[in-house]
């Protein structure tokens, strides 16, 4: 179990800043990402958000299981997915994205 989580799961939020000229792809692999995590057993059924910042940073919202995301380094398929993210985007912190310095900050949704 994780320290400070009673249940071993986490609540994740990532940021994707895409690369010129990918924002499709990683639009796309947003549809794709948590549903293809639950496929394989490693993110849990909780709604999960996605919603873009003004400079086109995707901000996705989702809750791992417990082990979840160290079962996620020995995936081939969760693999898979990291290098083609790695091709469309930057993961970057999300105190880079200007929004997350204001007191409430506020996205565009994503209808995924």
């Amino acid at each position: 179990m994780q320290a400070g989580t009673p249940s071993g799961r986490n609540i994740v939020i990532v940021a994707y800043k895409p690369k010129p000229g990918k924002e499709a792809d990683l639009l796309q692999l947003t549809r794709e990402h948590v549903p293809l995590l639950r496929a394989e057993g490693l993110a849990t059924d909780r709604a999960f958000t996605a919603c873009q910042a003004k400079d086109g940073t995707i901000v996705e919202v989702f809750e791992w299981v417990a082990g979840g995301v160290e079962r996620a380094h020995t995936s081939p398929v969760v693999h898979k997915l990291w290098e083609r993210y790695a091709a469309a985007c930057e993961i970057v912190p999300l105190v880079s994205v200007p929004e997350a310095s204001n007191m409430f900050a506020s996205f565009t949704p994503l209808d995924l």
